[in-house]
């Protein structure tokens, strides 16, 4: 069996990210009519586009849930960026749920979390062990970030439950190349060109050719990596973003996207109201420039982002705000494309099949 496994047939319900919001996942299978085992009367079949945990109250809560459905093949799912992260033992920020060492530092932001008991913990990440990559069928495909059609390919050829292991070689690959590319030499050399941290805010570098080329063999050498988190390019303007001066920018692969199977995504933290401040910082916001919150995007308007943003109530729990107000947990009803949200609300998509001309 592959890492791209077959979608179901018949009426799909696909859940965006959860990072852990497992009242908001609860309301919303009610609203779009399942029970907790994952049944629904219309027979229509739950599929998750990734990021189960992290940053959330219960993290717990929702791999229970949706681990039960999966393993029953109530519910179909693949792996997202922050399962990879777990299954490799690579504890992030907003982790602190399942590991230790985060504990501490995660507190501020996040607490109050639940913490994942020890003895849930091996049916768990054999749960997730067990996911693909991406979900197809001939009209609808589904993967957490980004459907690239050699990173796929490469996917295909790799058996399920060894996207740890192929990730890590992978990983291993693109170390390699960097040795022999000299750029951890090339690094140095241009940090003695340049008298400020690349942390200073204020004092904006040059474009250094090594920093982005580093930037870049982490993010595009390994296609588990670029199928879960994205693509990203040289950016000869270097612009500051999460602590830090950037070389490489992400970059809508959607626009570049000519197959005609639909491809729905999580990920990318969409905003739900125009006026809303960006959730996760600006690149992520640039990615859709002028789209509006409910339309279909891409060069032939047939993908869509179905992460609004849930895994940002944590900030909104932290600023005293609604966290129900602006992040919203959605799922895609297909083949009707109806969007249903955690709150009741259903909206129609938009402008699916469209013709874009991006101009970027």
């Amino acid at each position: 069996m592959s890492l791209v496994q077959p979608l179901p047939p018949g009426a799909l319900d696909i859940v965006g990210d959860i990072h852990g919001e497992y009242d908001a996942l609860v309301q919303l299978l009610a609203h779009l009519g399942y029970d907790h085992e994952g049944n629904h009367a219309e027979g229509r079949r739950l599929v998750f586009v990734g990021d189960f945990c992290d940053r959330g109250p219960d993290s717990p809560s929702v791999l229970g849930l949706v681990g039960g459905m999966l393993q029953s093949g109530k519910a179909h799912g693949v792996l997202g960026n922050h399962e990879i992260n777990l299954l490799r033992q690579d504890a992030k920020d907003g982790s602190g749920w399942f590991f230790d060492s985060r504990i501490a530092s995660d507190q501020p932001k996040y607490a109050p979390f639940a913490r994942m008991p020890k003895a849930d913990t091996p049916r768990m990440l054999e749960t997730l062990n067990q996911l693909p990559i991406a979900l197809e069928r001939e009209d609808l495909r589904i993967v957490h970030a980004a459907w690239i059609p050699e990173s796929i390919a490469q996917a295909r050829e790799l058996e399920i439950g060894s996207a740890c292991t192929a990730y890590d070689d992978f990983e291993h690959v693109a170390a390699e190349r960097s040795v022999i590319n000299r750029i951890a030499q090339r690094m140095r050399e241009e940090d003695r060109s340049w008298p400020h941290s690349l942390e200073d805010h204020l004092h904006e570098p040059p474009f250094l050719p090594a920093h982005s080329e580093n930037e870049l063999a982490k993010a595009m050498v390994n296609p588990l990596k670029v199928i879960t988190t994205g693509v990203e390019r040289e950016c000869r303007t270097p612009f500051y973003a999460g602590g830090k001066w950037r070389f490489v920018e992400r970059v809508g692969w959607w626009n570049e996207y000519t197959e005609k199977p639909a491809v729905i995504v999580g990920h990318y933290w969409r905003r739900l109201r125009a006026s809303d401040a960006p959730a996760h910082g600006s690149q992520f916001e640039n990615l859709f420039g002028n789209t509006p919150s409910l339309s279909w995007h891409g060069l032939l308007g047939n993908v869509f982002c179905v992460d609004y943003s849930v895994g940002a109530r944590w900030l909104n729990r932290l600023r005293g705000e609604n966290p129900n107000e602006r992040s919203k947990l959605a799922a895609m009803r297909w083949p009707e494309r109806v969007l249903v949200f955690d709150d009741g609300v259903q909206a129609v998509s938009e402008n699916f099949g469209e013709i874009n001309h991006p101009k970027n």
